[in-house]
């Protein structure tokens, strides 16, 4: 219980009042180029695919994307057929 802080110790004014009075007092220009720099710091720390790893993640999303097409499109067709069969009647086979 000695640990914790109290109430009072927090609000005289320590280091995190410190920053808020000097982040108060930076003006709109001043927090733009901080951000700014952060973005570019960022960006420096950005590691770029070789063509090797381009071409193999390529060809990973592209199987991705053509086999949830085709579950898809297998669903709409199953799907499409049994509410035909329900609500209008129309025989399940021939499929077409």
């Amino acid at each position: 219980m000695a640990d914790t802080p109290t109430k009072a110790a927090d609000s005289s004014g320590g280091k995190s009042g410190a920053r808020k009075s000097a982040a108060k007092k930076r003006n709109v220009f001043a927090r733009i180029l901080r951000f700014l720099r952060e973005v570019v710091g960022e960006l420096k720390k950005v590691v770029r695919p070789t063509r090797k790893e381009l071409i193999n993640m390529t060809l990973v999303v592209l199987s991705f994307v053509i086999i949830m097409m085709l579950i898809v499109t297998v669903l709409d067709f199953v799907f499409g057929k049994l509410a035909a069969f329900v609500f209008a009647g129309t025989p399940l086979w021939p499929l077409w």
